[in-house]
């Protein structure tokens, strides 16, 4: 299933590209046609935070990887901070909201120059709201 999206993120227009794969989800996030960066999360059985590793572009830019881990969070942890979710706070809730709901293998193109921890986390947030709006979509 292919889903398209968009949003106005303080000054900046961003585009969203999700495809559902069986096993995985392939998202794209970006503000012009470009795939300068791919990274690839997934759930280990031996820790509660998932694998990241860049797949393509500068590995020294981690924003596709911690995008795509925090995305595919097992349980707690991923790349310095937690998840502000559903049941934040609260002990024995899913503090990492829709997306941990997927377990599946995610792999995420961050195409924005902007990767200030702010702007990162409305993107996060933006994501969020849609794949709970449209769980069927990821």
């Amino acid at each position: 299933a292919l889903h398209d999206f968009s949003g106005q993120l303080g000054e900046q227009r961003v585009h969203f590209h999700a495809m559902r794969l069986r096993d995985s989800l392939f998202l794209w996030v970006g503000a012009a046609p470009a795939l300068a960066s791919l990274a690839v999360a997934m759930c280990s059985p031996r820790d509660s935070i998932p694998v990241a590793a860049s797949l393509l572009g500068d590995p020294s830019d981690t924003a596709s990887s911690c995008l795509a881990q925090r995305l595919g969070r097992c349980g707690r942890g991923g790349c310095g901070r937690g998840v502000r979710g559903n049941g934040a706070g609260r002990p024995g809730r899913d503090r990492a909201g829709p997306a941990s709901k997927t377990k599946k293998q995610i792999f995420v193109s961050y195409n924005l120059q902007n990767t200030d921890s702010n702007f990162t986390l409305l993107i996060e947030n933006r994501i969020k709201e849609e794949m709970t709006a449209f769980p069927e979509k990821f």
